[in-house]
């Protein structure tokens, strides 16, 4: 499916088809959500493009490709700073380089708290007599979370860092303590494009995953096979077709009960006086199974020697799973990160030109490099594949790319009289996310997002009559009367906005350049003309040039704001209601 098909396709969900447009508009609580979704995934050739870097044209359209991939929303300082470069390859180098340690931590917001209003509580211990913060602190960590994707330096940090959640899964509502999940995503990024068998090894040992997925109460006397089975399917070499019972491809029930008896003995860590340490987790050698344990011909029949070194044995289990190849000789840890990597950057469909040209390349690029991130990932992002036009607007945003992109785009402020005001708009965007379908830190099962990885719906779950009530209802009042939280009103100023671009005097250029700095598909000659009419309904141009002058002529006016503001509102609106508004 190339990017028209999606649109057509979002375009059929927004709109109903000819024959059931008023009937949508009767019944549309009771459309079953995966009505408009796909119903098999597309299995059309798309494109025969491969890893090769991409040599063509270096324009806006390719900039705003690269930035509606790796950041939340193409902002105009942003956009200013890819611009400056000149060719694709330095602008990748500049989203991938190296960023130093975020300078704050999540912050306290109530008078409750056993630390003052505005200092940070990832080090402080609970009160066990009077108060119990465990909900302030969770909310002050999704919003602190939401403020640093609002407020991202160019880098693609912030973007992956979600990533790393969506594949490394935790819920910060399961783990129960926010210091856990506050350690959880330091590690994630910092490591953001680092070494992935380090990180597969630093998670196995963190605190929140430990809470998680039972790791911490996993002992020689019980073993506890949760994380050594997620380790494998969803973590790192990925299951493969079940070939007999108990036998999925890449391996078996009997290697998930062997990998559980490994990792006895870990343990999630609280200093003496309550307080989170780093690492959150340590070895327990007295819960450890000491036995010899034994794998399958999948793993080439390695055993792994007991004793009381839990490192040692954890390390010896991700060196079995991280040599494991294909019969063809790729690895297949390589082939499912790249698999995911690729269906989080580029496309939800891997085809047999994309595993053979873009799939396979890559594993062999992560396991040339001892599986850093950084090779592998820069080569897809200056790809021929990666900057090919069917791979451009054939995403729906997810809520959080939704809702962050249009703060971003627009460059609403969010400027508020004190830390629990700040924090409290923060997570209100956070709250209209999860009434989307998408809970920062929450994601619904140890999989992730379904739309990430569920076949054949993919990315379309996003949308439902739903949840585009709900992106309407937004962006109508963020360009309306505004969008009021506890911590102040959020509303895009127009007539700022239209500053920014080129030649605010021209309607051809408001319409044109908005156009493609909002949309990721070009719109077709039809939807200009009717955006311009919207703008300026049945008039020349010189009637905007004019109406614009006598505004800067006399910008106090409170008439001649009120009507470029009023013409601004209705264009901008219209284009944020659009099919193409959906897309990345």
């Amino acid at each position: 499916m190339n990017r028209r098909d999606s649109l057509a396709r979002i375009a059929t969900a927004i709109l109903g088809s000819e024959d059931d447009v008023g009937v949508q508009q009767a019944t549309e609580q009771e459309i079953p959500a995966s009505r408009f979704a796909n119903r098999s995934t597309p299995v059309v050739t798309r494109t025969t493009a491969g890893l090769e870097p991409y040599t063509g044209e270096w324009t806006a359209t390719e900039m705003y490709h690269l930035l509606r991939r790796t950041t939340f929303g193409p902002s105009k300082a942003h956009m200013d700073a890819i611009k400056a470069t000149t060719t694709p390859g330095a602008a990748v180098d500049m989203l991938l380089a190296a960023q130093p340690e975020e300078p704050t931590q999540p912050l306290a917001t109530d008078s409750r708290e056993l630390v003052p209003v505005g200092s940070t509580w990832v080090n402080s211990v609970y009160s066990t007599t009077t108060f119990n913060p465990v909900s302030l602190r969770v909310t002050s960590l999704k919003s602190w979370w939401l403020g640093l994707i609002l407020n991202q330096s160019l880098s693609i940090r912030e973007k992956l860092t979600l990533y790393w959640t969506d594949h490394f899964v935790t819920q910060i509502s399961t783990v129960g303590d926010p210091r856990y999940s506050y350690q959880y995503l330091a590690l994630l990024r910092r490591n953001v494009l680092g070494n992935f068998k380090d990180m597969a090894n630093a998670i196995t040992q963190d605190g929140a995953m430990l809470i998680y997925l039972n790791g911490t109460n996993n002992v020689k006397t019980g073993p506890d096979e949760n994380y050594g089975r997620e380790l494998q399917e969803l973590f790192t070499i990925g299951k493969g077709p079940e070939v007999a019972p108990g036998d999925y491809t890449n391996y078996t029930e009997a290697d998930v009960k062997a990998a559980a008896h490994v990792l006895t003995g870990w343990r999630k860590f609280q200093n003496a006086n309550g307080t989170v340490g780093v690492p959150t987790g340590y070895f327990d050698a007295t819960r450890h199974d000491t036995t010899n344990k034994v794998f399958s011909a999948d793993y080439n029949n390695t055993v792994i020697t007991g004793g009381t070194d839990g490192q040692a044995e954890l390390t010896a289990m991700l060196n079995m799973i991280f040599a494991a190849t294909d019969p063809d000789g790729v690895s297949r840890v390589g082939r499912f990160i790249s698999r995911k990597l690729y269906r989080w950057f580029v496309y939800y469909v891997i085809d047999a030109n994309a595993e053979a040209n873009v799939i396979t390349p890559m594993a062999n690029l992560l396991s040339s490099n001892n599986f850093n991130i950084l090779p592998a990932l820069s080569a897809l992002l200056k790809s021929a594949h990666f900057f090919d036009p069917v791979n451009m607007g054939c995403f729906i945003k997810s809520p959080i790319d939704f809702i962050a992109g249009m703060v971003r785009q627009f460059n609403i402020p969010i400027t508020t009289a004190n830390v629990a005001s700040q924090y409290a708009a923060w997570l209100a965007l956070e709250n209209l996310a999860l009434s989307m379908g998408q809970d920062i830190g929450e994601p619904p099962n140890v999989a992730g997002w379904q739309a990430y990885y569920q076949n054949p719906e993919y990315y379309e779950l996003w949308i439902n009559s739903d949840t585009l009530t709900k992106r309407r209802n937004l962006s109508d009042a963020l360009i309306g009367n505004g969008y009021t939280t506890s911590g102040g009103k959020l509303q895009i100023d127009p007539i700022a906005f239209v500053k920014t671009l080129s030649d605010p005097t021209d309607p051809n250029v408001i319409v044109n350049e908005t156009a493609q700095y909002l949309f990721a598909v070009t719109p077709t000659a039809n939807q200009v003309a009717f955006l311009k009419d919207t703008l300026l309904p049945g008039l020349p141009d010189y009637e905007w040039t004019t109406e614009w002058a006598a505004y800067l002529g006399d910008p106090t006016n409170a008439a001649k704001i009120s009507a470029i503001s009023g013409k601004l509102k209705a264009l901008l609106a219209l284009m944020m209601e659009m099919p193409e508004f959906q897309l990345s």
